[in-house]
C-alpha cells in the first residue's frame, strides 16, 4: 500500500482529545509471558563499532548563522549518515527508514518505563486527570525486544506523529475523535484490537508480566519482532515520502551552538517548581537538570530521576522544547483539545540557554512543526535527542512555567 500524501492547508485549528484510562478504550486480554532476560545497559552495536563518521569538514556547510550546520542533502559515509530526528551518524539503513512513534503511559504506576532512552523525540502533551501522556518516536530501536508499556492514542499525538511521517503504534483510543483518522488510509497505524480500530495488528503486542502491584493496563508492550511483522502484513512502506520535510536544524560535527548571548538556565520546569497543577504538569512535578560537563539535560519526575528500565540509567535529552498550542477541554468527560497545526509560540532550550521564539506548522498533516527565533531564522540545535512539551497557551497555564 502505498501513502497518499495529504497537502491540504487546515483551515482552523485541529482539536485534539484525551480519555480516562478507563473511559473510551477497550483492550484485548492477551496471555501473559515472562519478558526475555536482558542484561541492563547491555546494547548490541558490535555491528556499528568499525564504521568511522567523517571528519567535521567533509559534513558541514556555513548559513547565514553562527553556526555551521548539517547539510540539508544527507551524504552516506562508511555506511552510515546523519539522523534527521537526531542529526548524528548511524547506519544508512536505519537513518532512512520511517520511524515508529509510540504512546507511552507517564503515570506513577506504569513506572519505569522501557527503552525510552533509545527515542530521538519524546514528546509530552498533558491528558484526562491533568496528568500527561508521552508519545516517543524511535528510528534506533532494533536492539530492542520491546517498547512500552503502551497506552491509547490521542488525536493531537497522532497528528504530531504524521508530523514525522511515523508508523503510529497505540493500544486504545479516544473512540470519538480518533477513530476517524486512525482508519484514514494515509495513516500508518500498528494498533492493537480494539474498538474503533478497522485493521488490528495484534501480533505486535503482548502482555509482560511485572511482577505484583501493575494494574493489567500497565503490563501491554510493542514488541519489535511483532511490529515487524505487522508493518510486513500491512504493506506499509518503510521508506520516508519524497517530499518528507525534515523537523530540526542541528549545528555540524565539532561544534556547539552556545548561544552565549542568550540567558542561561540549568533548571527548567513545564509544571512550574511549586507544583501547581494547572498545565497538567504538576502531578508528578517533572523537570530538567542541565549538566555542562556533557551538555544534557536530565530528566526528574516525582522527585526522582527518571529511569530508562532497559538501560537501568536516567533518561537524558540534547534539547528541551516548550510549544505553546492552544487547548481547551472538550466535554464533560475531560477530554481535551489541542491545535498542533498552525503558528504559536516557542521556547527552546539548548546548551543550558534559553531561546524564544514561535513554532510554524502551516503546510498539512505530514509536515512537523518547526522551531524559529525572535528573528524568525530557524534554531540551530545541538545533536542529540529532544524532549517536546506540549504547553496550554493560556496565562493560566503558561504562568506554571518556570527555570532558573
Amino acid at each position: 500500500m502505498h501513502k497518499k500524501r495529504i497537502a491540504l492547508l487546515m483551515a482552523s485549528l485541529l482539536f485534539t482529545a484525551a480519555c480516562l484510562s478507563g473511559c473510551g478504550e477497550e483492550e484485548q486480554k492477551l496471555e501473559v509471558k515472562e519478558p526475555e532476560i536482558i542484561v541492563v545497559g547491555e546494547n548490541n552495536t558490535d555491528e556499528a563499532e568499525d564504521v568511522q563518521a567523517p571528519a567535521p569538514e567533509e559534513v558541514q556547510e556555513e548559513l547565514t548563522t553562527a553556526y555551521p550546520v548539517v547539510k540539508e542533502e544527507r551524504e552516506s559515509v562508511n555506511g552510515q549518515i546523519q539522523s534527521y530526528l537526531t542529526g548524528q551518524w548511524i547506519n544508512e539503513e536505519i537513518a532512512t527508514r520511517r520511524p515508529i512513534a509510540v504512546m507511552i503511559p507517564n503515570n506513577k504506576p506504569a513506572m519505569p518505563q522501557y527503552g525510552l532512552s533509545k527515542a530521538a523525540i519524546i514528546y509530552e502533551a498533558p491528558v484526562e486527570g491533568r496528568i500527561t501522556r508521552l508519545m516517543a518516536v524511535f528510528e534506533d530501536f532494533d536492539e530492542l525486544d520491546r517498547i512500552g508499556p503502551v497506552r491509547s492514542s490521542r488525536d493531537y499525538f497522532l497528528y504530531t506523529a504524521m508530523g514525522y511521517e511515523a508508523i503510529y503504534c497505540n493500544w486504545g483510543l479516544a473512540v470519538p475523535y480518533v477513530e476517524e483518522l486512525i482508519n484514514r488510509d494515509d495513516v500508518y497505524n500498528v494498533s492493537a484490537a480494539v474498538t474503533g480500530i478497522h485493521n488490528p495488528a495484534d501480533e505486535a503486542y503482548d502482555r509482560v508480566s511485572r511482577g505484583s502491584g501493575y494494574a493489567l493496563e500497565f503490563t501491554g508492550y510493542l514488541m519489535i519482532d511483532g511490529l515487524m511483522k505487522a508493518v510486513d502484513r500491512l504493506g506499509y512502506d518503510w521508506n520516508y515520502d519524497d517530499a518528507y520535510v525534515r523537523p530540526f536544524l542541528f549545528v555540524a560535527d565539532g561544534s556547539f551552538a552556545d548561544y552565549a548571548d542568550k540567558e542561561s538556565a540549568t533548571l527548567i520546569y513545564p509544571g512550574g517548581e511549586s507544583g501547581s497543577n494547572a498545565s497538567g504538569y504538576g502531578s508528578y512535578h517533572p523537570y530538567f537538570e542541565y549538566h555542562e560537563d556533557d551538555h544534557l539535560y536530565y530528566r526528574y519526575q516525582d522527585g526522582k530521576k527518571q529511569i530508562d528500565e532497559y538501560t537501568g540509567g536516567q533518561l537524558t535529552v540534547s534539547n528541551v522544547i516548550f510549544q505553546y498550542c492552544h487547548g481547551e477541554v472538550r466535554d464533560d468527560h475531560d477530554y481535551l483539545a489541542f491545535g498542533v497545526h498552525g503558528e504559536g509560540e516557542a521556547i527552546v532550550f539548548t546548551g543550558g540557554k534559553v531561546i524564544k521564539g514561535t513554532w510554524k506548522r502551516l503546510d498539512g498533516d505530514f509536515t512537523p512543526a518547526r522551531f524559529y527565533d525572535e528573528n524568525d531564522e530557524e534554531i540551530i540545535m545541538n545533536q542529540g535527542s529532544t524532549w517536546i512539551c506540549n504547553i496550554w497557551d493560556d496565562d493560566e497555564y503558561t504562568q506554571c512555567i518556570e527555570w532558573k
